[in-house]
């Protein structure tokens, strides 16, 4: 057996999963005795809830690893993908390559893509289907929570849900990415020439690029036409990027930092040098780098610009001011101080003196957060409601409390998680990868070892969950469905002189996938 897993297991994580003892659970009713998986000549059935990168590689793992296992994906929208489709800049087609990748997955014989059915949460569009959790755990060996992040964190200060103009990054992403849920946000960039974006992530110098950006750039790529027109319109010269801590413990990446240093007509201005490490010689290369693409600036001059942006550092934000109709017109924040230039983790506080920057937009990108579905207490499964994750083992097996030890926790059989739902929303989609692969390793090797998993008679997968489908109420939406649904999409940005041109509408996504 050691032997056999060294092949794909790194020796820690082998010696880990070899020297415990098999799980065995009395908490759960939907858990009971334990059972092999070697010698069964049946096929090993797992669902995975989420159609994204997390859910996409470890399927890919799981198939590749594990002998007579078939995978069923549940995606609750009638198309697949997940924040590659609707998360990835419109601007980065190269980061939406992985498609390829999960084409080749859905191609398997022992893939079935089931799309527009939600599993636990009602959903809320024409002809979509729930599923009850419990449901779906009765037909399945293994389930892999992969459903990403679908909310986003809050800053809790004055008026800011009162306010108009003030939105989340999730939300502008979404919409301008062609997101169903936020197809008709309708943001405003016309009340005013300046924006202030509060977080400094990867996500807010998207959100700064899609606003600073040539409209005519952006035609080209598929951001729907909707956000064209929007960005067309608008009247933002100026955008802020505000933080609450300095240059060394902001979490964008150099990429994202040069492309918006690069575009064309846009300078950037310049930081306060006293924010950053005395000696820059004497940092590491990657954090060394990016503080001198700070200090080297942008490529545009102040005299030849049109726009222009900044990196506002050790600012807290502390309440947002409207104008007698209630839109927002400027963003208070109070000033903060370092205990370290240099350190990454420094912690900083506040230094009592405040100020205003003007606003007509305010986009709040603070973090997404995961929340759990209906059904998870039933199950036994454990959620931390603060860190928005799937309480787990750090290798995706997910984790109920243990009947025998107060406050104590043990593995829940057959129940898995990956992605941001199992370690916050961090990384990028490489991250991702190698995140679901441990989860599928994981998996792998339970059933190797003999470990305990989901024990039902009707282990059937699919082929028996869909008797439960009510047909007459639900559109299920298979991957050749979803073919019709991207051939359409593709025909109608050839038009348009672009690869695609979105849906945004459920409907019309259903639509087209009856189509010949």
């Amino acid at each position: 057996m050691t032997s056999l897993a060294k092949s794909w297991l790194c020796n820690a994580c082998l010696h880990r999963a070899v020297a415990r003892e098999p799980w065995h659970t009395k908490s759960s009713s939907l858990i009971t005795r334990r059972r092999s998986y070697v010698t069964t000549g049946r096929p090993f059935r797992v669902a995975i809830v989420g159609s994204g990168p997390a859910g996409f590689y470890t399927a890919s793992r799981i198939i590749s690893r594990m002998d007579r296992a078939k995978v069923d994906m549940f995606e609750a929208l009638p198309v697949p993908y997940g924040l590659v489709r609707f998360g990835v800049a419109p601007d980065h087609p190269e980061v939406k390559n992985c498609r390829d990748k999960f084409e080749e997955v859905a191609s398997s014989p022992n893939f079935t893509f089931i799309g527009n059915v939600a599993i636990g949460n009602q959903g809320n569009h024409f002809q979509g289907c729930t599923i009850p959790l419990a449901s779906l755990m009765r037909h399945y060996d293994a389930v892999v929570f992969a459903y990403g992040a679908s909310k986003d964190k809050k800053l809790g200060i004055p008026n800011e849900s009162k306010l108009k103009g003030i939105y989340s990054a999730r939300e502008f992403v979404g919409w301008y990415n062609g997101l169903p849920e936020f197809a008709d946000l309708a943001p405003d960039l016309t009340q005013g020439d300046e924006a202030v974006i509060i977080g400094q992530g990867n996500v807010a110098l998207d959100v700064a690029r899609m606003m600073l950006e040539n409209v005519d750039v952006l035609r080209k790529s598929d951001i729907t036409e909707a956000a064209i027109e929007t960005l067309s319109k608008s009247r933002i010269k100026r955008v802020h990027i505000v933080g609450r801590r300095g240059p060394m413990q902001a979490a964008f990446t150099i990429k994202e930092a040069r492309e918006l240093m690069k575009l064309q007509g846009v300078s950037f201005h310049p930081i306060d040098m006293k924010l950053l490490p005395p000696k820059l010689s004497e940092l590491s290369r990657a954090p060394r780098r990016l503080m001198e693409l700070l200090v080297k600036g942008s490529t545009s001059h102040p005299e030849h610009s049109t726009k222009s942006w900044s990196l506002d550092f050790c600012l807290s934000p502390t309440g947002f001011n409207g104008t007698p109709d209630g839109q927002v017109k400027s963003t208070t924040f109070e000033r903060t101080s370092l205990q370290s230039r240099t350190d990454p983790a420094s912690s900083v506080k506040r230094i009592g003196e405040k100020l205003q920057i003007p606003s007509s937009v305010v986009f709040r990108s603070i973090g997404y957060k995961s929340v759990a579905l209906p059904g998870f207490t039933e199950a036994g499964i454990l959620f931390d409601d603060e860190k928005g994750v799937i309480q787990n083992d750090g290798f995706g097996r997910v984790l109920q409390a243990d009947g025998n030890s107060e406050g104590g926790t043990v593995p829940l059989p057959g129940v898995y998680c990956a992605g941001w739902v199992k370690r916050g929303p961090t990384g990028v989609i490489a991250s991702t990868m190698q995140d679901a692969f441990i989860t599928a390793d994981a998996i792998a090797l339970d059933r190797m070892v003999g470990d305990s998993f989901i024990d039902s008679e009707k282990n059937h997968g699919w082929e028996a969950l869909r008797t439960e489908v009510d047909k007459d109420k639900c559109r299920v939406i298979q991957w050749e469905d979803w073919k019709k649904i991207d051939k359409a999409e593709r025909e109608r940005g050839l038009v348009m002189g672009k690869e695609r041109e979105k849906f945004t509408s459920i409907s019309d996504m259903l639509g087209a996938s009856r189509l010949e």
